[in-house]
């Protein structure tokens, strides 16, 4: 019988830190945090997802995924006059190697609030 007291003792020992983790990682009681003010406006989405890739290849593959943004963002900023890498849906960075090159392929979905004027 008092190995079984012992085996829920060490149970216990054992599982202390688990519940004491358990117990500060609840939510605290009291006010909720303030609520952050929505935009003014929704932000919506293209249908379609777009590529970008720069000219050529490059030395280094971080120029080449500079380069690939920069130029994704242009096609996405004649849609969206706000569009952002970050503001994406599905984005992907793809890179293809030759040798000591290699050149990326920026593919996302773009969104914004304001779409862009036709020119």
């Amino acid at each position: 019988m008092s190995w079984i007291a012992w085996a829920v003792l060490g149970l216990a020992v054992v599982m202390a830190p688990a519940w004491l983790q358990a117990e500060e990682s609840k939510p605290q009681t009291g006010s909720p945090p303030a609520a952050q003010q929505a935009p003014s406006s929704e932000l919506s989405c293209n249908d379609k997802a777009l590529t970008g890739s720069g000219p050529g290849f490059k030395s280094s593959q971080e120029e080449s995924e500079a380069a690939a943004i920069e130029d994704w963002l242009k096609r996405a900023r004649a849609i969206y006059s706000d569009a952002d890498w970050k503001k994406t849906k599905e984005p992907k960075m793809e890179c293809v190697k030759q040798g000591l090159y290699s050149k990326c392929f920026a593919i996302a979905i773009p969104c914004g609030t304001a779409k862009a004027s036709a020119p």
